[in-house]
């Protein structure tokens, strides 16, 4: 059921990346140009934060015995969605929303060592 939910959940998320606009600010504000926000941003884009992390424990669940594979799997991914604003109409490419992609994959590979570690005790 994990494979499903982390398949189904990567279509969304090229979906949403490639789609020429927002379709959240669509949907909640009725405005293609505006993207909602969970939290504040600081360094990083919060929202790409939280949805990569939440994306990359699900494949580690997933496929946990090819960690190695899904680990680049997803910061590739994470990578040249971002990268692919540089070429689609009204989105931009922003370095926090790329940092904030790679620190989800980063925090859940942290979630992912301590998790092995309290096990393991």
């Amino acid at each position: 059921m994990a494979k499903i939910i982390f398949h189904f959940l990567n279509i969304i998320f090229v979906f949403l990346y490639i789609y020429p606009g927002s379709l959240l600010g669509f949907l909640i504000y009725d405005d293609f140009s505006k993207q909602p926000k969970i939290s504040p941003d600081f360094i990083v884009s919060s929202n790409h934060l939280y949805a990569f992390t939440i994306l990359s424990l699900l494949g580690f669940i997933s496929y946990f015995k090819s960690l190695k594979k899904i680990i680049l799997y997803l910061i590739l991914i994470s990578i040249i969605l971002e990268l692919s604003h540089l070429f689609i109409p009204n989105r931009t490419f922003q370095f926090s929303d790329l940092f904030g992609n790679i620190a989800g994959v980063l925090i859940a590979i942290f979630i992912l060592i301590l998790f092995n570690f309290w096990r393991k005790q």
